[in-house]
This record gives C-alpha cells, sequence and structure tokens, in this order.
C-alpha cells in the first residue's frame, strides 16, 4: 500500500473513532437537552377543588421564570394568563389564582431552559 493511502486510510478510522465516541458522550451527557415536566400539580387530568388554584410544574433543569408562561384555557376557551411567583427553587414555577368556576380547563405552559431551548405543554384539569 501507498503510503498516501495508507494516511487516507488512518485518517479515516480516526474520524470514525471519534465520532463514534462524540455519539456515545452525546447520549450520555445532558448537552442540549431541553426542559422535561418531571411533576405537575395539578396533575394531568386530576379533579382539583376551587374556587382557588395552585399550580407547581417542576422540571429536569433550571428554568428562566422571567421568560416563562403559564396560561390557563378556561371551560369558555378564553385564555387566562397566571402570573409566575418568585421563583424559590431554580427548576420550579409556582402560581396561584383564584375565582374559578366548575369546569374543564387546560394549563398551557411554555417554559426557556438554561439550555435556551423553549419547551411547551399542556396539562388537562378539572376543577370542582
Amino acid at each position: 500500500m501507498r503510503p498516501e493511502k495508507r494516511i487516507r486510510f488512518k485518517s479515516r478510522r480516526l474520524i470514525c473513532a471519534v465520532a463514534g465516541l462524540a455519539c456515545i458522550f452525546a447520549s450520555v451527557l445532558p448537552i442540549g437537552a431541553h426542559a422535561i415536566l418531571l411533576e405537575a400539580m395539578p396533575a394531568k387530568n386530576a379533579t382539583v377543588i376551587g374556587p382557588s388554584l395552585w399550580v407547581e410544574l417542576r422540571f429536569n433543569c433550571r428554568i428562566d421564570g422571567k421568560r416563562s408562561r403559564l396560561t390557563l384555557v378556561l371551560p369558555t376557551q378564553v385564555l387566562h394568563p397566571l402570573a409566575i411567583q418568585q421563583q424559590v427553587f431554580p427548576d420550579k414555577l409556582d402560581a396561584q389564582d383564584k375565582g374559578f368556576e366548575p369546569g374543564s380547563y387546560r394549563l398551557r405552559w411554555q417554559v426557556l431552559a438554561s439550555d435556551g431551548h423553549i419547551t411547551r405543554g399542556e396539562i388537562p384539569f378539572v376543577i370542582k
């Protein structure tokens, strides 16, 4: 084998090895991971006693509370924004409000994670 072909062959093997290691480390390390909702109150499809509502969401990473949003979709389909309280824990968002009638609601959340990614979700629940 010619020396230049041998160098190209070794270079390809090195590139493949580095790419393989990068894939392994990328699957193990939480680099660039989006925020994942770990716990929610109210929980999905839960029934809560009104007219007051307490919302608590916990994520797998630090959340920017000032750039995040919580919105209730009322039974009438009207959007009702919730004020996020001052964060005590960096991975949690809390809000509370009162005056809700019985019915089916949806909590829409949008958070900005510490990695710069925006994640959204929705939690249906019922107020009695």
